[in-house]
């Protein structure tokens, strides 16, 4: 798909909250891919970053039409000044790391909710257009505060189109899990060992899976859910999934497998959609949306058409999934990520 065949985002002022993370690059490399955008605001706190993130892309895309704006997603006036003019906003900033957001309660639920209710508000009084906030597994059936307060932001995101009416902004929810290749992932910690010559791989626990989503993969969903969302939606693509130890074989080969059990907070599997969720679940080609369960939602003039409501007791999850990566799968998506990290060089 080429640059300017779908219009919508054409000539639109486009904000992302937590800009300068991988999402963040990732977007604005693809948006001007896919897109003639008027302006695209890179909204964070960490001017060392925005300013590493001006020079990289500086060649990428068309730096005259990107602003870098310093501000804090707890700073309500800053976000109400930083939205003026814009009409679509990815919201992804937030606090990720389990450990820290267990160590650091209140400052999760200052950045993780109340920041979450700011971008709701400064939205809804700035008159942008639609509004598309990055969820997580880890925000169904939470067992740990960072799945708890994105639960929460969740929540408030799908209520929040009960505020705007009908002709007002539009919210909607994309959620994935730990992105393949990211901080947050495995898959750096297994290189760092690998690379000092470690022939031995930490594994919490042989029975864990996960899903394997790329950053490409995310950004589309998150463009599918601009295009697309009427409001109240939370969508979720439909991705393979890998056996953990699969991933320890595909990156080292006979490598020793060190099982040293599950961390605090830490699933099993990765879990998308829960059996509660599947009486307002419909599957699509390549996506799942839920679709919210409130009074004023109206499923004749908002469903997306050319969906199947899931059968009785559906769940999608990493370990029951019909999609599975093999040690040459996993492979070549290893390497694919190689070549793309390449050419970005």
């Amino acid at each position: 798909m080429q640059r300017g065949e779908i219009s919508m985002l054409n000539d639109k002022t486009i904000l992302v909250t937590g800009g300068t993370g991988s999402f963040g690059k990732k977007f604005l490399e693809m948006v001007f891919q896919r897109y003639n955008p008027k302006k695209v605001i890179i909204y964070s706190r960490d001017e060392f970053k925005q300013s590493v993130m001006k020079t990289d892309f500086k060649d990428v895309v068309d730096i005259s039409k990107v602003r870098f704006f310093i501000g804090d997603v707890r700073d309500k006036e800053r976000l109400m000044r930083a939205f003026k003019g814009v009409d679509y906003v990815v919201h992804a900033a937030a606090m990720k790391q389990v450990p820290t957001c267990e160590y650091n309660p209140m400052e999760a639920i200052k950045t993780n909710i109340r920041g979450a209710q700011n971008v709701i508000d400064a939205a809804l009084d700035s008159d942008v257009k639609k509004v598309v906030a990055l969820s997580t597994d880890k925000a169904v059936n939470p067992i740990n505060l960072y799945g708890g307060t994105k639960l929460v932001s969740d929540k408030l995101f799908t209520a929040a189109n009960a505020y705007s009416g009908s002709h007002g902004t539009t919210f909607a929810v994309v959620r994935y899990g730990n992105v393949a290749g990211s901080r947050g992932s495995v898959i750096p910690i297994f290189n760092k060992i690998i690379e000092n010559g470690g022939d031995t791989l930490p594994i919490t626990d042989s029975r864990m899976t996960r899903f394997w989503i790329t950053l490409d993969q995310g950004v589309e969903l998150v463009f599918k859910a601009l295009e697309e969302a009427k409001g109240g939606e939370t969508y979720i693509s439909k991705i393979p999934s890998f056996h953990i130890n699969d991933l320890a074989e595909a990156m080292l080969p006979g490598c020793k497998i060190d099982e040293i059990g599950i961390r605090e907070g830490e699933k099993l599997h990765e879990v998308m959609v829960t059996k509660d969720d599947c009486r307002n679940t419909y599957e699509y080609e390549k996506h799942y949306i839920i679709y919210p369960n409130y009074e004023w939602w109206n499923k004749k003039d908002y469903m997306t058409p050319g969906g199947k409501l899931v059968e009785d007791g559906f769940e999608y999850n990493s370990g029951n999934n019909k999609e599975w990566l093999s040690v040459d799968d996993i492979k070549k998506e290893l390497q694919r990520m190689k070549n793309i990290e390449r050419r970005n060089v």
